[in-house]
C-alpha cells in the first residue's frame, strides 16, 4: 500500500469543490485498470492524496505517469477552460504499514480542515521528513 500525493503545476488553484468526487473515481478506474485498487482519496484546489493498493505487476513510475495523463486528459475534457491543464511532473510515493492505514484514511479525509491551516508546501515538507527523505527545493515545486 502507498500513499501518493502530488500537486497541479505550479500549485494552482484549479481542482473544483464539485468535480473532486468525480475526479477520485476517474483516478480509481486507472488504478483499477493497471491492476490495483484505490483505498482513499482526497483533495483540495492545488493537490491530491491517494492511497493506492499498489499493482505488483507495474512499476510505481508507472502508475503514476498513467494516473496522471489519464486524469489530466479527463479533466480538459470535462471543462474546456482547463485546456491547459497539467499536474505537477513530480510526485511523492511513501509506503504505508497496514497499521497505519486507518490513521491515514483518517488524514486524507481530513484534507480540506486540514489545509484551512497548512500549505500544500508545508504538508509535502512535513512528510519528506517524517519518512526520512532528502530533497531539494530547486526540483520540488514545478
Amino acid at each position: 500500500m502507498v500513499h501518493l500525493v502530488f500537486s497541479t503545476k505550479n500549485r494552482e488553484p484549479l481542482l473544483q469543490d464539485e468535480c473532486r468526487d468525480d475526479l477520485h473515481g476517474y483516478i480509481g478506474g486507472i488504478v483499477s485498470d493497471c491492476g490495483g485498487r484505490l483505498l482513499r482519496a482526497g483533495s483540495v484546489a492545488d493537490h491530491i492524496h491517494l492511497f493506492i493498493s499498489h499493482p505488483r505487476t507495474l512499476a510505481p513510475a508507472d502508475l503514476v505517469r498513467e494516473i496522471k495523463i489519464g486524469s489530466s486528459k479527463w479533466i480538459k475534457e470535462r471543462d474546456k477552460c482547463l485546456s491547459a491543464f497539467h499536474w505537477q511532473g513530480g510526485y511523492g510515493m511513501f509506503s504505508i504499514s497496514p497499521a497505519h492505514r486507518e490513521k491515514l484514511e483518517r488524514y486524507i479525509g481530513n484534507q480540506a480542515e486540514h489545509h484551512r491551516v497548512v500549505t500544500f508546501q508545508e504538508e509535502y515538507r512535513r512528510l519528506l521528513t517524517l519518512y526520512g527523505m532528502e530533497w531539494d527545493e530547486r526540483y520540488v515545486w514545478d
